[in-house]
Formats: structure tokens, sequence, C-alpha cells
């Protein structure tokens, strides 16, 4: 993967971070911008949490320490917002999907500079691919850094759902799993339970939910992230939501995290990535998402 120009900036949305590389000679001058969400105390009290705006995947002393600068911030929303403000100098934007930044057309035409766009984590909802594709953009996640910490939550809501652990303090209606039909992604960890599995996106399980054929619903992904007090999710009869949340076990951050840095470092030498992180590689779109 070929850089176009000495000069680097790199924008982080875990919240974004932006990252500006010195021109031979230049002095680099540190500006603080923060695209994660704030991690506030638990920040401090645990440094293996990473993927909070104060930790900044704890990658902040590496970068700067081969000439890069490191701006980043939870503030992502809105033409004033600092993600705005710095967008059209990066070249590359690293976004998180637990706090994510919407990398809309309008944002890639106002990128100019744009050449690499970075998931810690895995998944790409929030990215206007087509746009991405078309502006000649690399896109890329860290796939199956956090595959196990969603499996092992999603398993703990269904669980919670089927077995009406939270009200059962006032009424008693809890049921086996076993022979029940679990609406799910492909969460392997729910077969020995003896249950039927529908793979199915989002929108239809809730179809399949609103038709009263659904007995509960369990996640943690919204839209828009974060979800506004309105949103008709939180008000669903029998649910097991919560913020998006599940992938960010501080295994999972730690994963991507070390995934991020490796493909940065690639991305630095010119080097090509994993192929299975790829969703668009120099404006062309993976198999899985044509």
């Amino acid at each position: 993967m070929a850089m176009r120009g000495a000069a680097r900036q790199v924008a982080s949305a875990l919240g974004p971070h932006v990252l500006r590389n010195a021109p031979p000679g230049r002095s680099l001058h540190q500006e603080d911008r923060g695209v994660f969400y704030k991690g506030g105390e638990y920040a401090d009290r645990n440094p293996n949490f990473v993927d909070c705006a104060e930790n900044a995947l704890g990658i902040r002393g590496w970068l700067e320490s081969q000439g890069h600068q490191y701006v980043v911030t939870d503030d992502k929303d809105g033409p004033n917002s600092e993600l705005e403000k710095h967008i059209a100098d990066g070249h590359v934007l690293i976004t998180t999907l637990f706090h994510p930044a919407y990398v809309t057309a309008g944002r890639i035409a106002r990128a100019g500079n744009l050449e690499l766009l970075l998931m810690a984590g895995i998944g790409s909802d929030h990215v206007d691919l087509a746009a991405a594709a078309a502006a000649g953009l690399t896109v890329a996640e860290v796939t199956g850094s956090n595959t196990v910490s969603v499996a092992e939550d999603q398993l703990m809501r269904v669980l919670v759902l089927v077995r009406n652990f939270l009200p059962v303090h006032r009424r008693r209606r809890a049921h086996d799993l076993e022979g029940k039909t679990v609406g799910a992604g492909r969460i392997g960890r729910l077969k020995p339970f003896g249950c039927r599995l529908l793979y199915h996106d989002r929108l239809l399980i809730f179809s399949w939910f609103n038709t009263g054929n659904g007995k509960g619903y369990g996640g943690d992904v919204w839209h828009p992230q974060p979800a506004p007090k309105d949103h008709p999710w939180r008000y669903m009869s029998n649910n097991a939501m919560t913020p998006h949340i599940s992938g960010t076990t501080i295994d999972g951050q730690l994963r991507y995290a070390a995934g991020v840095k490796d493909m940065l470092e690639r991305y630095f030498k010119g080097q090509d990535f994993p192929v299975q992180n790829y969703i668009v590689k120099e404006g062309q779109l993976a198999g899985q998402y044509q």
C-alpha cells in the first residue's frame, strides 16, 4: 500500500484520533483532540482499558516516538465537531464501532487527504462503503478481534431473557433454552443448549419480534449511537438491551488495539494487511461486501 506523501495525519474516532506526521526538519506541536468515548475515572484505574479517549488504544507513545501527532476526540457529530475540524487534513482515520464516527459520503468528500480508514474492532455499519470505494480509500478492520467477546455477551443476554432473570422478583416465568428458537448471529456457543438458531440480520429479527412471534430481544447495536432517549428499542416489553459494549471486554480491547497498531506499522512501511482484514482495498470492495 503506497503512501502518497511524506506528511501523514491519523485521525482516530475511538472517538477520532488525528495523527500528523511532521515533514522532515519541522518540529511537532502536540494537539489533543479526543473521538473515543470518555473513559472517565475508569481510564485511570485500568491501563488496559485502552478503548477510550484518554488511553487512545495505548499507541500514543509509539506514534509520537515516530514523529506522528495523535489527536483524540470524543466530539464526532455535527458540522462544528472536532472531527469535522480535522477531517480535511487527516490521511488515516481510526474509528470504533462502540462510539462510531459516521463516515458519510459528505465527510469522505471533505476529507481530501484521507487514504486509510481503520476499525478498532469488527464491522463497518457506520461507513458509506460505496463512497469510500469510489474515493479510492482502503477500509480495514481487525477481523476476529472481538468475536469471543460478542459471542459470550450474546449468550448471556439469551439466558437473561429466557430465564426472565431481571424481572423474576415480580413474577416467576422462567423457561429452559433447550428447544427454543433463537434469532442470532453465528454464535456457536448456543449449540450445546439444543436450541434452534435463525441466522438473520437485525432488521429481520426485529420484524419477527414485532409480529408477536418473538418473546424477547437482547442486543447492544443501535442506530444512531449513542441512542437518543426516545429510541423505541428502549421501550420494548421484554428486552436485554444495553449500550454497545459487548465487544469491549478488556481482552477484546487489547486484541483490536494490537491489530490497529500492526496495520499502522504495515501502512507506514507500504505493506499489505492480512487479507481477511480488508473491507475495501484501494477502492475495491472485498468480495463479501459486493
